[in-house]
């Protein structure tokens, strides 16, 4: 008997290292699955809703640096999965999608759940086709995995449930993908112009993105070549702040004050692997030179006086023997100074818990950051749980953690943590969930269940979607519509056969973390946090204190002096963080 295009498949993609197939199964994915079964070569995660299995899949690949698989059928699973493949697109993330369609004699009639999957993937994708004939399944297969691996992305290949139960053909092009690494550094010219830039500037200060993550060691070199101080950013914190003994902080929405102000006080920034997108925090009277392997990147978020494009670690490895060592070291100091003064500010803020149901979210961040393992794999969803996680998680070294970074998607951390999980099996995962974010896929909490997957999950339930409170206070807008009526998680995850736990005395939260992460199987802790712990960032323009202050205003007139009054007082810490 011969082989099926769906037996096909699963070979190829087993071939390219795939280990499983995140997704919903339906009608046009069943022989998909059923050839899944009978490989035995990988594995078939039957999610609860296809976005998760999407971001699982992009965590998994963002984790290994290799292809993730994720799969819809037909009309609503299509859709389904776009949310989680924007967020692995943006991310870097080599993830194919497989995505089922209706049979191909059905093709532009309007069928039941027909979708125009060229369509609808074309902008969160770098390849995106569909197969009508066992000769074109495997040359596509071959080219999307390719090209995913290649530009790290998104590819789709569009899938008839009736061509997977066809007689497979042989094809006389490659069936399985090739190496992409490849060594990159900008032209010797460029190279010795901008060693003469450094050589001749005292105040150098270095911003990293994730794309500096592999050049640890030759970036520390270069800052200490320099005495220039390194900031980065939220995605680049695990790979760049650990043994850096140069390091100042973010900046950013997230950020502190002493990142801002080592690449505000700066003659010469050095932005090395970033496409950092927030243009008000990046400087304007100094030169800003830019390193980064995409081309296209270059100059797009700041005016440069120079761009060169390069990999980070082949590029400071060219540099570094044209550059002389720097003797003054009183820029540094003050910037260091600056950033002890900042830290020092931060952990003050954790001395005070807060109050019953009202635990101050700082404080419980600290607690995790202390009772993580070293090797922890941390997700954190979009809001102000990414806040305190980018001001008191720390790096080791080992420890990983993804989010949301470039599509700022709610109900990332949770769908995360299973990729997470499946990826590294030996290693402690870490959820660090908002409310709002949690109940958007609570589904597949059942999904932890039943692969016994030993996430912990810690949901900051702050019974309101924080971030957006706080966007319209800084707008001068009541906050409206951001609060939350929550279920108890707690009792929801014992429901589905996860240890749960609720904690609204602060003096519990030490212990409950302690207790929870030893725990073999998931847990799920729910931590009742102060709705009115409002993050500020690290740079305040008038215009936001003026919004704030309106957004008070219209409170009181509106009959809310408690909430006022708690809000300020919940602020003043973050306040003094600022103007110090």
């Amino acid at each position: 008997m011969s082989k099926k295009v769906a037996d096909q498949l699963v070979e190829t993609l087993a071939e390219a290292g795939v280990k499983r197939i995140y997704a919903v199964t339906g009608d046009s994915l069943n022989e998909v699955n059923d050839a899944v079964r009978r490989n035995g070569k990988m594995q078939w995660v039957h999610v609860r809703h296809e976005e998760s299995g999407a971001f699982a899949a992009g965590a998994e690949a963002q984790l290994n640096g290799e292809l993730a698989c994720c799969a819809g059928s037909s009309g609503p699973g299509h859709v389904h999965l776009i949310n989680g493949l924007y967020d692995a697109h943006r991310s870097g993330a080599p993830v194919l999608a497989i995505a089922s369609t209706i049979p191909t004699t059905e093709f532009g009639t309007k069928y039941f759940q027909e979708t125009n999957t060229i369509k609808l993937f074309s902008d969160c994708s770098y390849y995106n086709e569909v197969a009508t004939t066992p000769g074109q399944l495997p040359r596509m297969l071959q080219s999307a995995i390719q090209t995913s691996l290649w530009f790290k992305g998104v590819s789709v290949v569009g899938l008839p449930g009736d061509l997977t139960a066809e007689a497979s053909e042989d094809i006389c092009s490659s069936k399985k993908p090739f190496p992409v690494q490849t060594a990159s550094s900008p032209s010797e010219d460029d190279i010795k112009e901008l060693a003469a830039l450094l050589n001749n500037t005292e105040k150098i200060s270095i911003f990293c993105g994730i794309g500096a993550k592999d050049a640890h060691k030759e970036l520390v070199d270069l800052s200490l070549i320099l005495n220039a101080p390194v900031a980065y950013s939220f995605k680049s914190k695990m790979e760049i702040q650990y043994n850096n003994p140069n390091e100042v902080g973010m900046t950013g929405l997230l950020g502190m004050p002493s990142g801002y102000s080592c690449m505000h006080d700066a003659e010469v920034l050095l932005l090395l692997g970033t496409d950092f997108p927030y243009a008000p925090f990046m400087p304007q009277d100094n030169k800003i030179v830019q390193i980064d392997i995409n081309a296209n990147r270059l100059g797009r978020r700041a005016k440069l006086y120079m761009g060169l494009c390069g990999d980070v670690k082949d590029t400071l490895l060219a540099l570094m023997p044209h550059l002389k060592k720097k003797t003054d070291n009183s820029f540094l100091k003050k910037q260091l100074s600056y950033y002890s003064t900042v830290k020092s500010n931060l952990y003050t803020y954790v001395k005070d818990m807060g109050d019953e149901n009202k635990i101050h979210p700082e404080y419980v961040m600290f607690a995790v950051n202390e009772h993580a393992s070293d090797d922890a794999v941390f997700t954190v969803d979009t809001g102000m749980t990414c806040v305190w996680g980018a001001r008191y998680l720390e790096a080791t070294g080992k420890r990983k953690m993804l989010g949301s970074f470039n599509h700022g998607s709610m109900a990332n951390a949770m769908p995360q943590a299973i990729g997470a999980a499946f990826a590294y099996p030996g290693r402690e995962v870490i959820a660090l969930c908002g409310d709002g974010g949690l109940s958007m896929l609570l589904g597949d909490l059942a999904t932890i269940a039943q692969y016994k997957l030993p996430i912990k999950i810690i949901v900051f339930n702050n019974r309101s979607l924080g971030m957006v409170k706080l966007e319209m206070e800084v707008a001068g807008l009541p906050d409206w519509q951001t609060d939350m009526f929550n279920p108890d998680f707690a009792m929801v995850a014992q429901s589905m056969g996860i240890e749960g736990y609720t904690v609204k005395d602060p003096g519990k939260v030490y212990l409950t973390l302690k207790k929870a992460l030893k725990e073999k199987g998931p847990v799920l802790i729910n931590i009742m946090t102060d709705p009115n712990a409002l993050a500020m960032p690290p740079k305040i323009e008038f215009g936001q204190m003026m919004g704030f202050a309106q957004s008070m205003y219209k409170l009181i007139m509106n009959g809310k002096s408690k909430e006022v009054i708690d809000t300020i007082n919940s602020n003043i810490r973050h306040f003094k963080e600022v103007f110090q």
